[in-house]
């Protein structure tokens, strides 16, 4: 499946003052949410979320921006995606949570030489 381009991501009204929230107020609004993704990110520490922000919506990055930004975060935090996120999605690719459980090198490789 090829990845569509979109255009860069835009995030609804007052999501970018949630991403950026303290840990504390982020958790109470992930355990709220239905969202598997939102919840996911809203759980992650502050720093992380702060780094998606600035690095894929300030920067005006596409889904596979979002891509190359997940995949050059530290193992645990690709591998809470795959459990979190890819594991209770009805459809998608399982290649996905293969690679998101590959190693950083191999996760870079793929960055690198695919979604270049």
């Amino acid at each position: 499946m090829a990845i569509v381009d979109e255009g860069p991501l835009r995030l609804p009204p007052g999501a970018r003052q949630v991403l950026l929230a303290p840990g504390t107020l982020a958790r109470a609004l992930a355990a709220a949410d239905d969202d598997p993704e939102r919840r996911w990110m809203l759980r992650l520490p502050r720093d992380v979320r702060r780094s998606f922000v600035a690095e894929v919506i300030d920067a005006g990055a596409d889904r596979k921006g979002q891509e190359r930004w997940l995949l050059s975060q530290d193992d645990e935090i690709c591998r809470s995606y795959a459990d979190e996120v890819l594991s209770v999605r009805t459809e998608g690719d399982p290649a996905e949570a293969w690679l998101l459980r590959q190693p950083a090198e191999v996760r870079a490789s793929f960055v690198a030489e695919v979604l270049a």
